[in-house]
């Protein structure tokens, strides 16, 4: 079998601390990351750490993505939101962010796989979890696949992102999938 040439390392995810706010200003603050994020580029340390104290800490489930032996501490993001009631209480919604210089390496595959299955055996009734993705965001969508999810459909102006309504790609996994 030839080699791909291509790193696979261990990913760990772990709860967020204060002291992980330069690293999460790494990839929150730079623009080709937050392009396709909800959020504006963060500017400043003191507002990475507000939002993690703010957001991220009081969170259900927020974890950092962390590779190991690797010196940079967390290069990444990934949090669950528990859908509510009961309409929505079978269902959490799933989002991620990884620094640039980490993307292409399967790092956001292993990390969906990671808390998919997390999420799942901590939350036993979630049937399923599901991700929105911009359209033109291929190469989230190319991770959600290898990830194991299942594209379900397009949702047309289904957000609105910096003022514009725009169409949505929506993926799910199902409990039974895992």
């Amino acid at each position: 079998m030839a080699d791909s040439g291509k790193i696979f390392p261990k990913v760990t995810l772990r709860m967020f601390d204060p002291s992980d706010a330069d690293d999460f200003m790494a990839w929150a603050g730079d623009a080709r990351v937050s392009r396709f994020t909800r959020e504006d580029v963060f500017t400043s340390r003191d507002d990475a750490l507000h939002h993690i104290q703010r957001t991220v800490l009081p969170h259900p489930w927020y974890r950092a993505i962390c590779i190991d032996n690797d010196d940079r501490g967390a290069v990444g993001s990934i949090w669950v939101d528990p859908g509510q009631g009961a309409v929505d209480g079978c269902r959490g919604s799933i989002s991620y962010r990884l620094a640039h210089d980490y993307w292409g390496r399967g790092i956001a595959t292993l990390a969906l796989k990671a808390a998919v299955k997390v999420v799942f055996a901590e939350w036993a009734h979630l049937e399923r979890v599901e991700a929105i993705v911009r359209v033109e965001n291929l190469g989230s969508q190319r991770v959600l696949e290898k990830a194991g999810f299942v594209r379900e459909g397009v949702l047309r102006r289904y957000v609105t992102h910096k003022g514009k309504a725009e169409d949505m790609v929506m993926y799910s996994i199902l409990s039974s999938e895992v």
